[in-house]
């Protein structure tokens, strides 16, 4: 990972003070290894410490940690059952986080905030694959949108920061993250860790089919951990704009191809029911990813077969 002139992604971060909001979670404690690994001073600010929903807790984070850059990754999320079931909470949970985050950074003097959207607050029928440019025109899909709109109220704000009072706030937009360490609880859970959770306990208790929601006709791309927080690594230290960048693969897969190879990698040969009845979600999802190749040079790396082998391992030696 290079900069420019000879220096180095690690130099730029090396000694920098940055509390990590979620550095606690999935995605948070492998942008943390690598953030310890490029020599920053790492503070993981976790729920249990400072609700950030909470007015007060957000200052007193600030205070206490003092922190020359902010990435916030904090988030209430789910798959479509809930967010069907929470839009309420998901909605305003997730924009007061980013929303007084982002103003007491400007208050405090912050250096850099990096803002973590969500492929969600594309619009439900965005021409594929999906360009930056594309995210203001439309709707998200229904069973997701007040997630998707209350993370994308963050780019408006940092935007209209940048503007008025020269907040360095970059809006950063993964697309669906999967790998080793996982939510698999099967109220929360999203598509790869809930079809592994089926397919391996079917394995084991012999059971001769599964269910998936849907028809498996809607498509989506997902993109490996350690490369989304290498995604935010290089973001971080090599990224000031104000305009919105993907981070992605850019392999787009549709839910049944993708439920035939985790069946394949789970070892699960039995029926595969199509529970029609419930929703697709969004039809299609496939980033451009060309932006952020283009600012500061981040390309998916892990081989998607190889990713998932390696959730399904995970998922046997630590589940409950």
């Amino acid at each position: 990972m290079r900069a420019t002139d000879g220096e180095t992604t690690l130099d730029r971060l090396a000694g920098k003070r940055i509390a990590v909001t979620g550095g606690g979670g999935f995605l948070g404690q492998v942008l943390v290894r690598q953030l310890f690994a490029a020599g920053a001073e790492v503070s993981v600010v976790r729920h249990a410490d400072y609700d950030l929903v909470r007015h007060e807790d957000v200052v007193r984070m600030y205070r206490d940690l003092a922190p020359e850059i902010v990435i916030h990754l904090a988030a209430v999320v789910g798959g479509i059952g809930a967010n069907q079931a929470n839009p309420g909470k998901y909605f305003y949970d997730n924009l007061m986080m980013g929303v007084q985050l982002i103003e007491e950074g400007r208050q405090y003097g912050i250096e850099k905030i990096v803002a973590t959207g969500t492929i969600c607050a594309y619009p439900k029928f965005t021409p594929v694959p999906f360009k930056e440019d594309e995210i203001w025109n439309g709707y998200p899909e229904e069973t997701n949108a007040p997630y998707g709109l209350a993370k994308k109220m963050l780019l408006v704000q940092a935007q209209a920061y940048r503007q008025q009072y020269g907040t360095n706030v970059i809006y950063l937009l993964p697309v669906n993250l999967y790998g080793p360490g996982d939510n698999f609880k099967p109220e929360s859970s999203h598509v790869i860790p809930a079809l592994i959770k089926k397919c391996v306990d079917a394995v084991e208790s012999g059971a001769d089919s599964i269910t998936v929601w849907g028809d498996g006709s809607a498509s989506r791309e997902f993109l490996y951990v350690d490369d989304a927080a290498r995604g935010i690594v290089l973001a971080t230290a090599l990224y000031d704009g104000s305009e919105p960048v993907n981070l992605g693969s850019g392999m787009e897969i549709t839910i049944r191809d993708l439920v035939s190879k985790i069946a394949a990698a789970a070892g699960f040969a039995g029926r595969i029911e199509w529970d029609s009845t419930k929703p697709n979600g969004q039809p299609r999802r496939c980033l451009d990813v060309s932006r952020a190749r283009e600012l500061f040079g981040f390309e998916a790396e892990t081989d998607f077969d190889d990713g998932l082998a390696r959730t399904v391992d995970w998922y046997r030696r630590h589940r409950g």
